[in-house]
């Protein structure tokens, strides 16, 4: 079963317009390493995301990431191109623990821990893809979609003019798909 690793860039979106449950439509278990977990300090993010590890939506994961000295950590901080150890590092490591053909996912808008990630032959997806997602499998229909769109650019997701036309390109296209 394919694990997902979710980054606070991610966390931090979702959260704040309460949206983390978007994440239950992914096919395996929710992780997120306990240092990207602490990056997610900012209100209302920081609470929905306690929520969400209590209703069991998300899994902070501890076993991989408890020893910031092993090699999985110096390697990923070497990749990134990090000093110290952070949630990025800590996520990249993760993958790294799992080998040359890992069994999972990342969600983040980073775009160096997504290059990273793909590149150690991880999924890949954001937040906007999260979305998307959710509307594929009816959980949204498109203009709940669109609107859940919006809220996330008001409350800080960076979007381009391509990448939100794209966007709602492919919640129509998710959601004409289920008719």
């Amino acid at each position: 079963m394919t694990e997902i690793l979710v980054d606070a860039t991610t966390l931090i979106a979702l959260g704040n317009v309460d949206a983390l449950s978007l994440l239950s439509t992914f096919d395996g278990p929710i992780l997120v390493p306990r240092p990207v977990a602490a990056e997610v300090t900012i209100e209302p993010a920081s609470t929905a995301l306690e929520r969400a590890v209590d209703s069991d939506v998300i899994e902070i994961s501890t076993a991989r990431t408890r020893d910031e000295s092993d090699a999985g950590f110096s390697d990923a901080r070497h990749l990134l191109g990090d000093d110290e150890t952070n949630g990025d590092v800590a996520l990249i490591a993760d993958i790294l623990r799992r080998g040359s053909e890992p069994d999972v996912a990342v969600v983040s808008d980073d775009r160096r821990v997504r290059r990273v990630a793909e590149g150690l032959g991880a999924a890949v997806t954001g937040t906007i893809g999260v979305v998307i997602r959710g509307v594929a499998d009816e959980c949204l229909d498109e203009e709940a979609a669109l609107s859940l769109l919006d809220r996330l650019e008001e409350r800080g997701l960076h979007t381009t003019t391509s990448l939100r036309t794209r966007a709602e390109r492919l919640i129509r296209d998710a959601a004409g798909d289920r008719e």
